[in-house]
């Protein structure tokens, strides 16, 4: 019996195009600090609309930076969906503040509204929103209440570049928005990641905060002794990105409205061809808004009537027997270990464990082709019959 070739969730899509772009750097004076990231930061701005781009060496950093550059330290605390990657709590704590974990709606795994306020109290900050498998949240109701407490809104949207929410694109809505460049996201440059805005003087914090807080800006120094002259005025850190990795950023952006189309063929197929088993309430298909496009960076299942995980686990179990790389999207954050032993608790964000429980991301990427996801559909139909 043959193994069949094993299919992953996600997976990058590099082409001659892009070795070439590459290559074209490395043939050239500058390898980071660079024209090339200077190009890649307004592209990225350009095309979500927002002023300006500030490029980092990861999604995190770019989260750690933007959480900076607002101001956050100990004391403040930060609302973020529990369920999120660990970084969008993370770079709270990192600079000393408290992430507070919001809990999430049912259907689309983004932060619920309705459970915000009972959250705030005198040391909020900030709201921040994570756009969960490429769908925005509801901005419009979170900038809302944002500006009735006088807090900061900062969007993760590490899973949304290209989301469009009510007409606007993803990166246009909010005064900070984050981007991820992982291989898995939707355009990568290995790693990396960025901040747009539409304020200079954010904009010039990020600077400072990616380049071990030095400026060359007169405006910025106590003094000058030349062109030469630099001042270390803050404590930054080197989230630098390197101009080979935006080269490769600025070819793989000049391909995006083609992934971005090839995934949404991709989720309206698995729409078509799972309607029946979600009819039978044996699976739930993704939640979906009027007047918000999703990236769809995730494409994520639920199993009905798993209150345990097991049948869950099950499913899971049964698929990756079959050479069908799913995997689940995420583990609330607040349940593991190292949150634990700061004394979060089991329970906290009673929906996002459940979604944790029932959830299932199918494979989702540019070069999916229709034979392979033909082949996820029928196992996946084969592994309903068989473990639910």
């Amino acid at each position: 019996m043959s193994v069949r070739p094993f299919i992953p969730y996600a997976r990058q899509h590099i082409d001659d195009e892009d070795i070439a772009a590459v290559a074209e750097v490395l043939r050239k004076d500058y390898l980071t600090t660079g024209p090339v990231v200077d190009s890649f930061e307004a592209k990225i701005a350009q095309r979500v609309q927002a002023a300006f781009g500030v490029a980092f060496s990861s999604g995190t950093d770019a989260l750690h930076g933007a959480y900076s550059a607002s101001g956050f330290g100990p004391g403040d605390e930060v609302i973020v969906p529990a369920m999120t990657f660990a970084a969008t709590a993370n770079a709270a704590l990192y600079v000393g503040a408290k992430p507070v974990f919001a809990d999430v709606e049912s259907d689309t795994g983004n932060m619920h509204v309705s459970q915000l306020e009972p959250l705030i109290n005198a040391r909020t900050k900030a709201i921040v929103a994570v756009h969960y498998a490429g769908l925005p949240a509801d901005m419009a109701e979170i900038h809302k209440l944002a500006c009735h407490y006088g807090l900061t809104v900062i969007e993760d949207a590490a899973h949304a570049l290209g989301a469009y929410y009510h007409g606007k694109p993803i990166g246009a809505v909010s005064s900070l928005t984050c981007f991820s460049f992982h291989p898995v996201k939707h355009i990568t440059t290995g790693e990396g990641g960025m901040v747009v805005s539409d304020d200079l003087q954010l904009r010039r914090k990020l600077q400072r905060f990616r380049t071990h807080g030095v400026t060359r800006i007169p405006e910025e120094m106590a003094g000058n002794d030349g062109d030469w002259y630099y001042e270390m005025v803050e404590l930054g850190y080197n989230y630098r990105l390197t101009d080979i990795q935006a080269g490769l950023g600025l070819s793989q952006l000049e391909k995006l409205d083609r992934f971005l189309t090839r995934r949404r063929e991709i989720a309206e197929r698995y729409d078509e061809a799972l309607k029946d088993l979600a009819e039978k309430e044996r699976i739930q298909l993704p939640g979906k808004r009027e007047g918000r496009q999703s990236a769809w960076h995730l494409y994520v299942i639920g199993v009905q009537n798993d209150h345990s995980g097991e049948r869950r686990k099950s499913l899971y179990d049964y698929l990756r027997s079959r050479g069908i790389g799913v995997n689940v999207h995420y583990v609330p954050v607040y349940l593991h270990p190292y949150y634990r032993s700061l004394g979060y608790t089991a329970g906290l964000c009673p929906k996002a464990e459940q979604f944790y429980r029932r959830s299932i991301s199918l494979p989702i990427f540019y070069g999916l082709t229709d034979a392979e996801q033909e082949r996820v559909i029928d196992c996946l139909r084969d592994g309903v019959k068989a473990c639910l």
